[in-house]
């Protein structure tokens, strides 16, 4: 490639589903919407974990660490995409491009561990309760929950950095966000160290937590078939079913989107699936576990009651 082709880029164009504008529309609407129930629900879920002491326990701080990342997850990137999809200039910085993907990404990296972090937990609650508290003792989970946003940051860094130090063939970026994915066919000459850093960084990141996670619901599933309790096992198996099912969504949309074959065009099903990776799941992570959870629905009927009460008095 020759220089006199390369771009000195300041802003880029976010034309994702341009080619669309009555489904952006619709779009607008329904993302304004999901995005107002996440910052809603998840901030409620946040204050209830904190002032209930019942939900002082390892598995409501991680889940609590979880509520935190998905309300910065969705604010950056949606706030700009809502912007961006009412606007006739539909633009972005370079500098607010590389924020915008260096925080969503590094939150994305971080929810693919903490959810692996999420099943030890119930692993060592459901396999070893009598040791629970010992080891799941609250500098553990500092620490790990410490230790589980930087390696999600420190992954996202390598990855943006290696991206924008590089010169670009041009300044459209055919989605709705600045998105790794997208923003690496604008590059210009070789990316196969692009290339390989992402590939390592999602069998570290997607496929290492992902394998964890399976073989600590094979160990639970076993320990749960051996309880002789009917209720005891329907107990033990309510307290998986949310997070299983938070698995499933996360993870099912991001591995269609990193390890799927790349192609050099963006196809709209792509975008709607990653756009269902950034919106859905968060929105409906708070909504699993208050409806899932008795424990959460008792914490919640009290916050709103005594609320209530008094605002009334």
């Amino acid at each position: 490639m020759n220089k006199e082709n390369y771009t000195a880029v300041t802003e880029f164009f976010l034309v994702g589903l341009s080619h669309y504008p009555g489904l952006l529309l619709a779009l607008y609407v329904l993302c304004l919407v999901m995005y107002l129930v996440i910052l809603l629900g998840n901030s409620i879920l946040i204050i209830i974990s904190i002032l209930d002491p019942h939900l002082h326990t390892p598995m409501y701080f991680f889940l609590g660490n979880l509520y935190f990342l998905d309300i910065c997850y969705t604010s950056s990137s949606i706030p700009q995409m809502l912007i961006n999809v009412m606007s006739e200039r539909k633009t972005i910085s370079f500098i607010g491009c590389a924020l915008q993907m260096v925080i969503s990404l590094g939150l994305g990296c971080t929810e693919c561990v903490l959810l692996a972090v999420m099943a030890y937990d119930r692993y060592v609650a459901i396999c070893n309760p009598l040791r629970y508290t010992i080891i799941m003792n609250k500098g553990l989970c500092a620490q790990v929950a410490a230790w589980t946003w930087i390696t999600g940051f420190l992954v996202s860094l390598v990855q943006t950095v290696l991206a924008l130090i590089k010169p670009f063939c041009g300044n459209i970026i055919d989605h709705l966000t600045c998105e790794i994915l997208a923003l690496l066919k604008l590059l210009c000459g070789d990316i196969s160290l692009n290339v390989f850093i992402m590939t390592v960084a999602s069998i570290v990141i997607l496929i290492t937590p992902l394998l964890l996670i399976f073989f600590s619901y094979i160990f639970i599933i076993f320990t749960i078939l051996r309880i002789t309790s009917s209720e005891g096992r329907k107990k033990a198996f309510s307290t998986c079913s949310a997070h299983l099912t938070m698995v499933i969504l996360f993870y099912g949309s991001a591995l269609f989107i990193y390890m799927k074959p790349k192609s050099k065009d963006t196809k709209t099903s792509d975008e709607l699936i990653g756009l269902s990776y950034g919106v859905i799941t968060p929105m409906l992570n708070p909504i699993i576990y208050s409806l899932r959870n008795k424990e959460v629905k008792n914490a919640m009927e009290k916050f709103f009651i005594r609320n209530l009460h008094f605002k009334r008095m």
